[in-house]
């Protein structure tokens, strides 16, 4: 098994020392789309069988939690991450996107540490931390307060090498819930430099019958597309599998339209139960199975 300092060594050495940008690191050959999963549900595997499941299953890589509560906590980032990569590595794969819990560059969050390791390894794309509305303060002040500490993690990441993803969520809590928000503040930055991971999910529940406008909003900037899908009950969006929800097909139409074709990652997140169950891991094989053969449909 390489050690941690070689590991690191040969990636930099692929990398060649320079700044590669990430939208072309991330790279497919011409007309292939890149399928990745989101391992949120595997998380508490060991790292040889999550990358034993997820090649079996045929995705290309993965979106790894670096987090608390992740794969990898950022405090075991630099022994702990390479680790990963390794595993994933031995079996063709790689990380496409880290789900960090990084919005500003704070040392309580390890950012930097966090962000030079994953770029040492050639992961080139992370996946930002919301920011949170305070329900009693104007939006206005609160989006002006954002922009300097937004504008101060965009240029460590664009100094370290590594893209900035914002995801939208849904919920009255969530900047960038409606898009227009975080879109006006994304407007200070190059694409190459901040760009979204554009969930349809939210983007539905969010948009309703407007969801077409949000995607339309975000597609000069998408990074990477999340694919899941979710029911109503009653005023609650719950998660279902891929197909059997809310979430329409026609949505990879409108997004091959904007000229986007990948990366894409699959989010299986409906789930209940634990990896220590056996029965559990299972399902969740088989679940993942499933919703992958309907997302590679709907981009066929």
């Amino acid at each position: 098994m390489l050690t941690r300092r070689a590991l690191l060594r040969n990636a930099a050495g692929l990398l060649g020392g320079a700044a590669v940008s990430p939208l072309l690191a991330a790279g497919q050959p011409a007309g292939a789309v890149e399928f990745s999963v989101f391992t949120k549900h595997l998380v508490g595997l060991p790292f040889g069988r999550i990358s034993d499941i997820v090649a079996d299953l045929g995705f290309a890589g993965i979106e790894a939690p670096v987090r608390k509560g992740g794969h990898v906590e950022p405090e075991a980032v630099e022994e702990g991450l390479p680790r990963l990569a390794e595993a994933l590595r031995s079996r063709g794969l790689r990380i496409t996107m880290l789900t960090t819990d990084i919005n500003a560059v704070d040392k309580a969050a390890r950012t930097e540490q966090v962000l030079r390791t994953a770029r040492a390894l050639g992961i080139p794309r992370f996946r930002m931390k919301w920011y949170a509305y305070e329900p009693d303060r104007s939006p206005w002040a609160q989006l002006d307060e954002i922009r300097p500490k937004l504008a101060e993690l965009v240029a460590l990441a664009r100094e370290i090498g590594i893209q900035p993803c914002y995801q939208n969520h849904s919920g009255a809590r969530y900047v960038g819930a409606g898009v227009w928000d975080m879109a006006s503040l994304m407007r200070d930055h190059r694409p190459a430099d901040l760009a979204w991971a554009f969930d349809l999910f939210h983007a539905t529940v969010e948009g309703g019958l407007s969801w077409p406008n949000e995607l339309r909003l975000a597609s000069e900037r998408i990074g990477m597309a999340y694919f899941k899908d979710f029911n109503w009950k009653g005023r609650v969006a719950h998660g279902c599998p891929l197909g059997a929800g809310q979430v329409a097909p026609e949505s990879v139409a409108r997004l091959r339209a904007a000229g986007f074709g990948g990366p894409v990652c699959l989010h299986v997140e409906y789930l209940q139960g634990s990896v220590s169950d056996e029965s559990h891991v299972k399902e969740a094989v088989e679940a993942t199975r499933r919703d992958f053969s309907v997302l590679r449909r709907w981009w066929a």
